[in-house]
């Protein structure tokens, strides 16, 4: 089976406070990006004691046992009787740059052997074994539009307002832990209901949709910075950088001319 997990984008990002099982509470919006991985796998019956992986595109040198699909497969064999698997996953989304890409590789994964094998499990089963993988995977489950709290598994569908736009990727090929990254981030109080935000005209965007990730980041890696202020000089409608970097995105009412010192690192461009 030949599925394309999908990358997405944060709009806006507040940290609101630290909870007691050590994640973070948030919020933000994830809205889906047809910028896509491969994932292929195959049911192998008595050939193999585990499940075999193989990477390539970006190649991320992950051990086996710590990629998300590998920990997908295992958590699904913890409540079904599943064969091992071959797989193959072709890596395209860039790793550690905000777009999710682990994350919806193993969200696919539980979703396509859910329909494969005829599971029977509903989205809400699905999110809760999704989330136990990562606080972002129950999202990919199903991907549309959401306003995202707690750790990010609290969704709530929102209005996809950016249909028919056009967004650029632009990812400087910068790694960024999302770890360190929450460690230099203060706590927030967001003055303005994110919601409410998203919902005015997107030229009202740029003042109040926030992602507190950044003034981090960017003091640590102001080239980061210098991509949001190109795709803005360029003609980017809202342009902000994706959960803890570090891509940075740009949307466009038509297609963009992108400059030639940032054209190098464009990853995508596409209609949202």
């Amino acid at each position: 089976m030949i599925t394309f997990p999908k990358s997405k984008i944060n709009m806006g990002l507040r940290v609101i406070g630290k909870r007691p099982d050590g994640y973070h509470d948030i919020e933000t919006i994830f809205y889906p990006v047809d910028f896509c991985d491969a994932l292929e796998f195959v049911a192998v019956k008595d050939r193999l004691k585990d499940d075999s992986i193989t990477v390539t595109g970006d190649n991320l040198n992950i051990r086996p046992e710590n990629n998300l699909v590998i920990k997908a497969f295992r958590k699904l064999r913890e409540h079904f009787d599943l064969p091992f698997f071959k797989i193959h996953l072709h890596k395209v989304i860039p790793n550690g740059a905000g777009l999710g890409g682990g994350s919806s590789d193993a969200a696919c994964v539980i979703r396509s052997v859910n329909k494969y094998f005829k599971l029977s499990m509903d989205n809400i089963m699905m999110k809760n074994l999704a989330g136990e993988i990562g606080s972002d995977c129950p999202f990919f489950i199903d991907p549309v539009p959401s306003l995202a709290s707690g750790r990010g598994e609290i969704l709530k569908h929102v209005n996809p307002v950016l249909y028919g736009f056009r967004i650029v990727l632009i990812n400087p090929k910068i790694q960024i832990s999302t770890r360190e990254a929450y460690l230099n981030t203060p706590h927030s109080k967001p003055e303005k209901n994110l919601e409410y935000i998203y919902n005015q005209d997107i030229t009202e965007w740029k003042n109040d949709m926030v992602n507190d990730f950044e003034d981090f980041v960017f003091r640590v890696h102001p080239q980061i910075e210098e991509c949001k202020n190109i795709l803005y000089k360029a003609g980017a409608l809202f342009s902000s950088m994706s959960g803890s970097g570090s891509t940075v995105y740009g949307i466009f009412e038509g297609k963009p001319v992108i400059p030639g010192q940032i054209k190098q690192y464009v990853v995508y461009e596409g209609l949202l």
